[in-house]
């Protein structure tokens, strides 16, 4: 059976997450890598694992992705399931673990699943990409957090070791 990633993602980070993944993963298992617009008409039934990774914009998960989770959650239930989370806020030590990422703390309020393996990852600031209005709250946004406010570059912060030691915890998840 096929094992399944899917992925809602503002700025193709979180894209970028799971195709790193794939990559730790190609030679043990098989997967499609779908966005949530199209996982939202799979039939989860035809895979034994499933990997869901949400990126975070203005405090908030895309809203497609309780969608699909509550469609489907007696199936993740019931399968090997995880959830990783991207967001700029777990570039801080203090704040990068499940157990103290506060995104993560509103994804278990906001969600009646609960994956088996759940995970988070910082993500990236990437100033000359963003539209101007997205730029300014965002320079707004990491001013008060301490971050980075150079508009004129990114600032990429995912633990790409971390990343390849979620990959590898998925493939042996049973």
């Amino acid at each position: 059976m096929k094992s399944l990633i899917i992925y809602s993602s503002t700025d193709g980070q979180t894209k970028r997450i799971c195709e790193k993944i794939l990559d730790h993963l190609k030679n043990k298992i098989s997967f499609d890598l779908v966005s949530v617009d199209k996982a939202l008409d799979l039939n989860f039934e035809n895979y034994e694992r499933i990997v869901i990774g949400a990126s975070i914009r203005y405090g908030k998960y895309n809203s497609k992705i309780f969608k699909l989770i509550n469609k489907n959650l007696n199936i993740l239930e019931n399968k090997q399931s995880s959830f990783f989370s991207v967001n700029v806020v777990a570039r801080k030590q203090e704040k990068n673990t499940p157990g103290t990422n506060p995104y993560i703390k509103k994804f278990y309020l906001s969600s009646r699943w609960k994956p088996k393996k759940i995970e988070v990852f910082a993500g990236k600031v990437d100033y000359p990409n963003y539209n101007f209005i997205n730029k300014i709250i965002i320079k707004f946004i990491m001013y008060v957090t301490k971050g980075p406010t150079d508009t004129s570059q990114s600032y990429e912060f995912t633990d790409w070791d971390k990343v390849k030691q979620f990959a590898f915890q998925i493939a042996n998840f049973k």
